[in-house]
Protein backbone atom coordinates (compact mmCIF):
# COMPACT_ATOMS: atom_id res chain seq x y z
CA UNK A 1 0.00 0.00 0.00
CA UNK A 2 2.63 2.76 0.74
CA UNK A 3 4.45 1.71 -2.84
CA UNK A 4 0.63 2.84 -4.56
CA UNK A 5 0.61 5.79 -1.89
CA UNK A 6 4.10 6.89 -2.81
CA UNK A 7 3.39 6.17 -6.76
CA UNK A 8 0.06 8.39 -6.60
CA UNK A 9 1.78 11.17 -4.76
CA UNK A 10 4.61 11.52 -7.79
CA UNK A 11 2.47 11.27 -10.28
CA UNK A 12 -0.12 13.82 -9.06
CA UNK A 13 2.53 15.72 -6.65
CA UNK A 14 4.17 17.97 -9.66
CA UNK A 15 1.07 18.75 -11.56
CA UNK A 16 -1.14 19.71 -8.23
CA UNK A 17 2.48 21.69 -7.35
CA UNK A 18 2.56 23.28 -10.48
CA UNK A 19 -1.04 23.77 -10.62
CA UNK A 20 -1.11 25.35 -7.14
CA UNK A 21 1.86 27.83 -8.51
CA UNK A 22 -0.23 29.20 -11.24
CA UNK A 23 -2.75 29.84 -9.00
CA UNK A 24 -0.17 31.53 -6.61
CA UNK A 25 0.93 33.47 -9.69
CA UNK A 26 -2.62 34.48 -10.80
CA UNK A 27 -3.87 35.61 -7.44
CA UNK A 28 -0.71 38.05 -6.74
CA UNK A 29 -1.06 39.67 -10.47
CA UNK A 30 -4.36 40.36 -10.25
CA UNK A 31 -3.72 41.77 -6.21
CA UNK A 32 -0.84 43.36 -7.63
CA UNK A 33 -2.71 45.11 -10.18
CA UNK A 34 -5.90 45.68 -7.64
CA UNK A 35 -3.90 47.80 -5.87
CA UNK A 36 -2.66 50.66 -7.84
CA UNK A 37 -5.90 50.71 -8.85
CA UNK A 38 -7.03 50.48 -5.39
CA UNK A 39 -4.80 54.32 -4.48
CA UNK A 40 -6.28 55.09 -7.65
CA UNK A 41 -9.71 55.04 -5.90
CA UNK A 42 -8.37 56.32 -2.84
CA UNK A 43 -6.83 59.41 -4.31
CA UNK A 44 -10.40 59.99 -5.98
CA UNK A 45 -12.94 58.68 -3.28
CA UNK A 46 -11.31 58.96 -0.21
CA UNK A 47 -7.66 61.48 -0.17
CA UNK A 48 -9.04 64.46 0.48
CA UNK A 49 -10.14 63.69 3.78
CA UNK A 50 -8.28 60.67 4.89
CA UNK A 51 -4.98 59.76 4.97
CA UNK A 52 -3.19 56.52 4.72
CA UNK A 53 -0.05 57.34 6.81
CA UNK A 54 0.20 56.17 10.38
CA UNK A 55 -0.62 59.18 12.58
CA UNK A 56 -1.80 61.55 10.00
CA UNK A 57 -5.31 62.56 10.68
CA UNK A 58 -7.20 64.93 8.15
CA UNK A 59 -11.13 66.04 8.35
CA UNK A 60 -11.16 62.36 8.91
CA UNK A 61 -8.99 59.76 10.54
CA UNK A 62 -5.91 57.75 9.33
CA UNK A 63 -7.40 54.51 7.62
CA UNK A 64 -3.72 53.10 7.97
CA UNK A 65 -4.17 49.55 9.44
CA UNK A 66 -7.67 49.91 9.37
CA UNK A 67 -8.19 45.99 9.07
CA UNK A 68 -9.55 44.47 12.45
CA UNK A 69 -9.59 47.81 13.71
CA UNK A 70 -11.93 49.15 16.50
CA UNK A 71 -14.02 52.16 15.10
CA UNK A 72 -14.00 55.29 16.78
CA UNK A 73 -10.39 54.20 18.09
CA UNK A 74 -7.49 56.20 16.22
CA UNK A 75 -5.81 58.58 19.14
CA UNK A 76 -6.41 62.81 18.23
CA UNK A 77 -9.27 62.10 16.38
CA UNK A 78 -12.96 63.64 17.53
CA UNK A 79 -15.31 61.15 16.22
CA UNK A 80 -19.00 61.66 16.22
CA UNK A 81 -21.22 59.98 18.97
CA UNK A 82 -22.46 58.10 16.52
CA UNK A 83 -19.40 56.11 15.44
CA UNK A 84 -18.36 56.18 18.98
CA UNK A 85 -21.85 53.97 19.63
CA UNK A 86 -21.22 51.95 16.82
CA UNK A 87 -19.14 49.33 17.80
CA UNK A 88 -17.82 48.31 14.21
CA UNK A 89 -14.69 46.17 13.99
CA UNK A 90 -13.13 47.12 10.45
CA UNK A 91 -13.53 44.38 8.93
CA UNK A 92 -14.11 43.50 4.81
CA UNK A 93 -17.57 42.92 4.78
CA UNK A 94 -18.01 46.06 7.25
CA UNK A 95 -15.93 48.40 5.64
CA UNK A 96 -17.46 47.38 2.05
CA UNK A 97 -20.93 48.03 3.66
CA UNK A 98 -19.74 51.32 4.96
CA UNK A 99 -17.87 52.61 1.70
CA UNK A 100 -21.28 51.95 -0.29
CA UNK A 101 -23.72 53.43 2.66
CA UNK A 102 -21.83 54.96 5.23
CA UNK A 103 -25.31 56.84 6.50
CA UNK A 104 -27.20 53.78 6.83
CA UNK A 105 -24.48 51.66 8.39
CA UNK A 106 -24.47 54.56 10.93
CA UNK A 107 -26.77 56.16 10.97
CA UNK A 108 -25.74 60.18 12.73
CA UNK A 109 -22.52 59.99 11.33
CA UNK A 110 -20.74 63.17 10.13
CA UNK A 111 -19.39 61.61 7.16
CA UNK A 112 -20.35 63.87 4.09
CA UNK A 113 -19.68 61.20 1.46
CA UNK A 114 -22.60 59.72 -0.08
CA UNK A 115 -20.82 56.38 -0.96
CA UNK A 116 -19.37 54.39 -3.52
CA UNK A 117 -21.56 52.33 -5.92
CA UNK A 118 -19.15 50.57 -7.64
CA UNK A 119 -18.59 46.98 -6.35
CA UNK A 120 -15.51 46.68 -8.25
CA UNK A 121 -14.26 49.88 -7.02
CA UNK A 122 -14.84 49.44 -3.26
CA UNK A 123 -13.03 45.41 -4.03
CA UNK A 124 -9.96 47.28 -5.25
CA UNK A 125 -10.28 50.03 -2.67
CA UNK A 126 -10.47 46.96 0.02
CA UNK A 127 -7.34 45.27 -1.70
CA UNK A 128 -5.59 48.75 -0.90
CA UNK A 129 -6.78 49.27 2.53
CA UNK A 130 -5.32 45.72 3.17
CA UNK A 131 -2.04 46.76 2.19
CA UNK A 132 -1.70 49.34 4.73
CA UNK A 133 -0.23 48.33 8.07
CA UNK A 134 3.06 47.69 9.82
Amino acid sequence: MKHVKKSLLRSVGLPATALCFSLYLVCSSANAHAAPMGMQVFNEECAECHSVKEGKNKKGPSLWNILGRKSATVPDFNYSDAMKASGIVWTEDRIAAYMEHPKKIVPGGIMKYEGLDDPKARKALLEYLSTLHG
